[in-house]
């Protein structure tokens, strides 16, 4: 393929969903409501400082209102939560309707059943293409390895299975 060549976003997504990743759920209270999305972009960038990143379209309606809050929860979304990564990826209505939730004193939202959670601050936003790079600092943290993780792969939800 020429260096030149015109790439697809059609093709950009199928070759991109080849890679597995996990779902996560951004939320927190902004003037005493809920306020949260999906996001399949989730990775770990640093241990020192404890930093994590999410990318963000720059076409998010719900990112400018979340993002004025003090702290986000990261909740890492188990697989039994296919429903919830749903939701939190609709345009409009209740996000959170049915949600069992909790928010800390910082005002994040972390779910319950997740398979891990942390509490974090906007460190940086950096300008990405047609997407933003949220980083995030990480303030606490806490995983259940028991529960296994929601996997988004090829444009849909499954699941992980060891290996024999």
């Amino acid at each position: 393929m020429s260096m030149s060549a015109v790439l697809h976003p059609t093709d950009l997504r199928r070759v991109f969903g080849a890679f597995p990743s996990g779902v996560t759920a951004v939320a927190a209270l902004v003037d005493g409501a809920p306020v949260g999305l999906a996001a399949s972009s989730f990775t770990s960038v640093s241990l020192d400082p404890p930093l994590v990143s999410v990318c963000i379209a720059r076409t998010s309606s719900t990112w400018p209102t979340l993002r004025r809050a003090d702290r986000l929860g990261v909740s890492v979304l188990a697989a039994h939560q296919e429903h919830l990564g749903r939701q939190l990826s609709l345009r409009g209505g209740d996000r959170f309707s049915g949600v069992t939730w909790r928010a800390t004193q910082g005002g994040e939202i972390l779910l319950d059943g997740a398979c891990a959670w942390l509490d974090c601050s906007i460190e940086r936003e950096i300008p990405a293409g047609d997407h933003d790079i949220i980083l995030l600092r990480v303030h606490a943290l806490d995983a259940d390895r028991s529960v296994p993780p929601l996997v988004f792969h090829q444009s849909a939800f499954g699941r992980l299975q060891r290996a024999a």
